[in-house]
């Protein structure tokens, strides 16, 4: 039942956000039926589970979040440097990254991150393997020493093993 009232508050206030209409009455009733008319039917199709609405995630984003936009940050300026530069240091590659990560979610959070910070590509996601193109070695290096899965699997609450 928390998870159909966070998914139901979630996407009220999604819909609040988007469309600005605070004041006209039949709008706004309009917007309440269909979150309530979402969330019952997410209910009868069991999709409001632990990976659908992720709401334990929500407690340790204040210590995940940061860390990743910091590493997209750094990642930014070091495209951005080789992206400007006379010559050039780009050296792409793919690599098969092996993750012992073992759910679903865990798994997608890996990639996404990833993917979102710059120079870097995830291109497959298999059980136990994921596909990444780096624009270089040294990304590839980075991403090889395990670090941004060890924190996934921090936030996502699951031990490696």
């Amino acid at each position: 039942m928390l998870r159909a009232i966070s998914l139901g508050l979630v996407l009220a206030g999604t819909w609040l956000l988007l469309s600005g209409i605070y004041d006209n009455t039949l709008i706004l009733g309009l917007g309440v039926f269909s979150v309530v008319a979402v969330v019952f039917v997410s209910r009868r199709m069991n999709l409001i589970d632990k990976e659908g609405t992720p709401i334990h995630l929500s407690v340790r984003l204040p210590i995940y979040g940061p860390w990743l936009l910091w590493e997209i940050l750094k990642s930014s300026v070091d495209v951005a440097r080789r992206a400007f530069a006379l010559k050039p240091e780009i050296d792409p590659i793919l690599i098969r990254l092996p993750t012992r990560l073992r759910s679903d979610l865990s798994r997608v959070i890996y990639a996404n991150s990833i993917t979102l910070t710059p120079g870097t590509v995830t291109v497959s996601v298999e059980p136990d393997t994921l596909v990444v193109h780096a624009l270089t070695r040294h990304g590839a290096a980075g991403l090889e020493e395990g670090g941004m899965e060890r924190r996934v699997a921090a936030y996502a609450g699951e031990a490696r093993g």
